[in-house]
């Protein structure tokens, strides 16, 4: 029906209506831009700049379109007079890294090579801390450990004289006496220990008797009575392995120590200053059986109290005993007739 020429003629008939113009470097927002309440993802789309969508001579004109602030701070920074600064400009001042707002060298930072070293002393340093030790008790407790490290320095020095003697003298004694004096160490060593051992235990009995960290009944009184059983046998042993027990037993008594002042069994301050004495206690026990390996061939082994016992015990001993009896008393008639024949020849003459 559009078609006719009749339509067509009534259609120019209709007047077109009136076009506003537009300014050119104004454009009016898509309609694709516009999101109602319930176009969430929408929302989030990155949207471009208007800036960005004009021609170059429309955003030329917009950045044109500067405020009065902007003008002010514009007259402002042409008016202010650049200072020079020579002492500044080197070689390389105008070179930086392209993310940095000052020029230069990028800076060099030093790596401390020693910083682990100095880490790990300041954990040792931290770990050994005896400063909530009462004085009194750290001052005796080393005193207490002199003994051990006297016998240990001794029994090093006369194992030096016997692997070092010419003809049988070295630099201080013969070989003979430094043997006689390791001998005399031996039990002054494993004694002492024996003795150390039992003093710790019985630290036990008086934190029970005074109720520090509460009563604790036969839990506190056993690590006394244990260490003492463990702590006497020793002296019957060979000296080698009664310094073995000894060290295996003052491990175990600081493992104790320390699991009691975890539980408020004894100050707190206790288990650091009792690993600090069991080190300088185990590494005196560690010289000294050092020192007696190195003469172990060359030294004859001193009788124990235990092979002691077993002479006197045996059916041999008295057979022994009856001889020296026989030997000293012929000696005595001996004498006596020598002493009568001296009697009558003065007589005679």
């Amino acid at each position: 029906m559009l078609r006719t020429g009749a339509s067509r003629l009534a259609l120019r008939t209709v007047p077109a209506p009136a076009v506003r113009a537009v300014p050119s470097f104004r454009i009016a927002t898509p309609a694709t831009q516009w999101n109602t309440q319930f176009s969430s993802v929408a929302s989030k789309r990155p949207q471009v700049s208007q800036l960005t969508r004009l021609k170059p001579v429309q955003a030329a004109v917009l950045r044109r379109a500067l405020s009065e602030e902007r003008k002010q701070a514009e007259a402002r920074y042409a008016k202010e007079e650049i200072k020079p600064t020579p002492e500044r400009v080197t070689m390389t001042s105008t070179i930086h890294p392209f993310n940095d707002e000052v020029g230069g060298e990028p800076p060099h930072q030093e790596v401390d090579m020693s910083a682990g070293i100095k880490q790990d002393l300041n954990t040792i340093r931290e770990t050994f801390n005896l400063s909530e030790v009462p004085r009194q008790a750290y001052y005796i407790g080393l005193a207490g450990v002199l003994p051990y490290l006297a016998t240990s320095v001794s029994t090093v020095a006369c194992a030096y004289e016997i692997n070092h003697a010419v003809a049988g003298y070295g630099y201080l004694m013969s070989a003979r006496t430094a043997t006689d004096l390791l001998h005399i160490l031996e039990p002054l060593q494993v004694g002492y220990g024996a003795v150390i051992l039992s003093f710790l235990g019985a630290i036990h009995w008086g934190l029970e008797f005074a109720g520090y960290g509460g009563h604790h009944g036969y839990n506190r009184y056993a690590i006394g009575v244990v260490a003492s059983a463990v702590a006497w046998p020793t002296v019957l042993m060979p000296v080698e392995y009664a310094l073995i027990s000894q060290f295996m037993a003052f491990t175990l008594l600081y493992y104790v120590d320390t699991r009691a002042t975890y539980r408020g069994w004894t100050p707190p301050w206790y288990a650091i200053y009792r690993f600090v004495l069991t080190f300088i206690v185990g590494g005196s026990i560690v010289v000294s059986l050092i020192g007696r390996g190195e003469v172990a061939d060359e030294v004859g082994k001193m009788p124990g109290a235990v092979e002691r016992m077993k002479a006197l015990g045996g059916s041999d001993a008295q057979e022994t005993m009856a001889r020296e009896e026989e030997g000293i008393r012929a000696q005595q008639e001996l004498a006596g007739d020598n002493k009568k024949g001296d009697d009558d020849s003065e007589d005679s003459e």
